[in-house]
């Protein structure tokens, strides 16, 4: 049996269960998870395969075992300590930001002066910013978790399967449209637009599933109580917990996902379907949901579906649309594809 350790330390505990759940009962692996007290927190990993861990301890804590591959599930800070790890193991690295993988030296050097001076300084003068690119350049594969973003350099990671669970006959029209309530990422002005402006008899509600504040906040409380009774909008101004999100997203007929064309990580300019994946992406896959996207979102996947003009129609006529996520994304199915990737990187 191989072993692997997978580090995350930073950001991405989604994606770090993620992998917990397809990996579960694997035959052929053993993997050792190396997690932030935050992450920890944020999962609901248990038992003696993992450990508490940050940036002065990983290296010390890899010493201890011998590991065929090292995972690494973001390097958005600790340059200098993944980099270390790259020079050291047969590294893998989940890469979320393909610009921010390419930017020069000079690039993240303006970078800092562009947002949070003070929290970047700390990467540049603590943390080894400038080595950034290095980190990426030094592993042995880089990963993404779009095959729309393979490239000669990055090798598609999966990790999503559909969960079959029994789908909700619902009476009403509900669709969900998940994710953080914030204008940043997502085009939230067009949601509200366009249910305002919806004229119907049918009875619909719509779930903002995900933490509303400020501005974007004030909006929902305003829409809420100037719609008719058969519209309704239902949305959270604390952080939507784990098992709250699964019982939302379980019940919805459609997911909605306006998510923005481009954004910006570290001041770096990205592009969603092209540089950069959205986690609606796995949302849709995880519930075996039809997801609507912005006609301009780069998608050749037959479950993600362009938003039409008359987007209250749509929506409408796709309850009725039956999409089979099991022929491809079965846990059986997903966990074997994986299983060979693994074994790939550590035999060559």
């Amino acid at each position: 049996m191989k072993k692997i350790a997978y580090i995350e330390i930073d950001t991405h505990a989604e994606i770090a269960q993620a992998f917990m759940d397809i990996m579960e009962g694997s035959q052929d692996f053993s993997v050792d998870y190396y997690f932030s007290k935050r992450i920890k927190d944020q999962t609901n990993a248990t038992g003696t395969d993992i450990f508490l861990s940050d940036s002065s301890m990983i290296l010390d804590q890899l010493k201890t075992k011998e590991y065929d591959l090292v995972i690494i599930g973001t390097v958005h800070r600790f340059f200098n300590t993944f980099l270390a790890i790259t020079k050291k193991y047969n590294t893998t690295v989940i890469t979320h930001n393909l610009n921010f993988t390419r930017a020069s030296k000079l690039d993240l050097i303006k970078s800092v002066f562009k947002g949070d001076v003070i929290y970047r300084l700390k990467l540049w003068w603590k943390e080894g910013l400038l080595y950034a690119g290095k980190v990426y350049r030094k592993s042995k594969s880089l990963v993404v978790l779009d095959e729309a973003l393979v490239s000669d350099r990055h090798q598609f990671l999966p990790l999503f399967y559909t969960s079959p669970f029994a789908q909700s006959e619902n009476k009403n029209l509900m669709i969900v449209i998940p994710g953080g309530v914030s204008q940043k990422r997502r085009d939230y002005n067009h949601i509200f637009t366009t249910i305002q402006k919806i004229r119907t008899d049918r009875k619909c509600e719509f779930i903002f599933l995900g933490k509303a504040k400020d501005k974007e906040l004030k909006q929902l409380e305003h829409l809420s109580s100037n719609l008719p009774e058969n519209i309704s909008v239902t949305y959270f101004s604390e952080r939507v917990s784990v098992e709250d999100f699964k019982k939302w997203m379980q019940k919805a007929d459609l997911l909605w996902c306006p998510i923005q064309q481009e954004t910006e990580f570290f001041s770096i300019r990205e592009i969603y379907g092209k540089t950069k994946m959205t986690g609606n992406l796995g949302d849709s896959i995880a519930f075996g949901k039809l997801a609507v996207f912005p006609k301009n979102y780069p998608s050749k996947l037959d479950f993600i579906l362009p938003e039409k003009e008359n987007i209250f129609e749509q929506l409408n006529k796709l309850t009725n649309t039956h999409f089979d996520f099991q022929k491809k994304y079965s846990r059986v199915e997903v966990q074997k594809r994986l299983e060979q990737l693994l074994k790939s990187f550590i035999a060559g």
